[in-house]
């Protein structure tokens, strides 16, 4: 994100861009339909994941898709930060967070972001069987139903219960192997077609996978 000072310019100090990625919103379809912010370099929030939300500091359920850009190194710090010099390597093309975001007034930010969010079925509802599969991936790998099945386990340790979760991150592994090996998907495009895999996001919950 370009954190800029009371006059708009940007700082250069990079803090903001270290911190993660802005989300993408609709006003931002221009650059992902461009290859600007190609697909690879996204991750999608699904819809009803836990997320901490940066501006009211708190975690909860997301309610859309979040899409935002990966990060890099092995952090959260975006990857179109330039590090040696807290640069943007695209600032011309900047998402929407980045042009409101301000280090004196967070105002602007703070009526933007929860808005317009962009969603997977804005962009991928028309590719043939894709969508059809990530909606039937999302059904069935609802965070929703998942921690419900994690609340009955942590009261009774019930068999069923068990299975149904178990089903549930094997059925996410499997659709993942499906997109590369049968529908020749780059892997790197997995994080934005499907969420990051249960394996990784479940234990954040404190749900052994």
């Amino acid at each position: 994100m370009a954190h800029t000072a009371g006059n708009g310019v940007c700082r250069r100090c990079g803090t903001c861009c270290r911190k993660g990625g802005p989300a993408i919103h609709i006003e931002d379809r221009r650059l992902v339909d461009d290859g600007i912010l190609p697909v690879r370099d996204l991750f999608t929030i699904r819809e009803g994941e836990p997320a901490h939300e940066n501006v009211r500091g708190h975690i909860a359920p997301a309610t859309t898709d979040i899409i935002k850009i990966k990060g890099t190194g092995g952090s959260w710090r975006c990857r179109y930060l330039c590090a040696e010099t807290n640069t943007c390597r695209i600032y011309t093309h900047r998402p929407l967070e980045c042009r409101v975001l301000s280090c004196r007034d967070t105002t602007p930010i703070g009526a933007t972001y929860d808005r317009n969010r962009l969603t997977r079925k804005m962009l991928l509802e028309t590719v043939p069987g894709l969508w059809e599969l990530i909606a039937a991936h999302q059904q069935r790998c609802d965070y929703g139903t998942i921690l419900a099945l994690h609340a009955r386990l942590k009261k009774n340790p019930a068999p069923e219960a068990s299975r149904q979760l178990r089903e549930t991150i094997i059925y996410d592994r499997s659709c993942r192997q499906t997109l590369v090996e049968k529908g020749r998907i780059d892997p790197h495009m997995l994080d934005f077609l499907l969420g990051r895999p249960l394996t990784q996001t479940l234990p954040l919950l404190g749900i052994t996978a």
